[in-house]
């Protein structure tokens, strides 16, 4: 009997050579494997022509991004309901502890237009935040936030660990996080897979830590609140015993998608606002197969196991 390696060696050169033949000749096959570029034809073509030349990384694109954010009222009101979304978690799971209110990433976002009292930040240094930091080095002193949010932030973050242990440091016992991050069932899957040349979803990344250098924008795994949250939720708790998960639910699909988010057109007019709405509350019961967002609300435990 041969031994298994070999064998296994051999069904992979095979493997590959069969492989190879099919992509050379079957055009579905290219397709399926993204060497027939319609997927990125589609995705040229839907990009908002705003945003289409700017370096994804600098400070032109958040402008733009920002300057959607106010022309699109889909998209606009799609951002503010975001934000009632993290008001209620963090009334709703903060109760009466006490501090700031923070938005890490805030980027192009309006939070302040909803509510003022929050002290909004970015990585880059833009014109309309109010303090530049690192989720992993927030100049706060220690308790003194009772919130923080953090809508499409999580998956940029290149050291989840330092942050984590950053939070810990800068919230009130009691006080959380709230996130907003890309969904990962079977639709957003798919989605968030072809989406975005910049940025990959790979459930199965090994690491939690970014394998390379990544941009304030670019190259990030968008699966990572699943990796972090869901799949490698036991190893969060035990590393993080002060850290609980109170909340992980799925949201947001139909609208999401006709706002064109910052990045793309807007598929339908103004007008339709009111349809999308009803459509979204009317597919609101199949959120765990076609949501492409949830909210994750992370508690540091108002009774502290280790000392503050």
């Amino acid at each position: 009997m041969k031994p298994l390696a070999p064998v296994m060696a051999t069904v992979r050169r095979e493997w590959v050579g069969i492989r190879t033949v099919m992509i050379a000749h079957n055009p579905l096959v290219r397709m399926l494997e993204f060497e027939f570029p319609v997927i990125e034809r589609l995705r040229n073509w839907l990009t908002d022509p705003a945003v289409r030349l700017q370096d994804i990384d600098g400070v032109e694109s958040s402008v733009a991004h920002r300057q959607a954010v106010e022309r699109k009222a889909i998209l606009r009101q799609l951002f503010e309901r975001f934000y009632r979304e993290c008001r209620s978690m963090d009334k709703r799971y903060f109760g009466d502890v006490p501090g700031l209110r923070l938005e890490i990433g805030s980027g192009a976002g309006i939070i302040k237009t909803v509510y003022p009292d929050v002290i909004t930040s970015d990585i880059k240094v833009l014109p309309f935040v109010d303090i530049v930091l690192k989720g992993e080095a927030i100049p706060f002193p220690a308790k003194s936030l009772r919130a923080i949010y953090a809508i499409n932030v999580f998956h940029h973050l290149p050291s989840p660990r330092l942050f984590f242990s950053e939070i810990l440091r800068v919230l009130h016992p009691g006080g959380g996080v709230v996130f907003i991050e890309p969904f990962y069932g079977p639709l957003a899957r798919w989605v968030f897979k072809r989406l975005h040349a910049s940025e990959g979803f790979d459930p199965d990344a090994r690491l939690w830590e970014a394998e390379g250098p990544l941009g304030p924008m670019s190259r990030a795994n968008q699966a990572l609140s699943y990796i972090v949250f869901t799949r490698d939720r036991q190893t969060l708790l035990e590393e993080f015993p002060d850290l609980e998960v109170v909340v992980d639910h799925p949201h947001t699909h139909l609208w999401y998608v006709v706002s064109g988010g910052v990045n793309f057109r807007q598929l339908v007019p103004d007008s339709f606002l009111p349809v999308v709405k009803v459509a979204e509350q009317a597919l609101s019961p199949l959120g765990r197969w076609i949501a492409l967002q949830h909210t994750v609300v992370l508690r540091r435990r108002p009774s502290i196991s280790s000392a503050a």
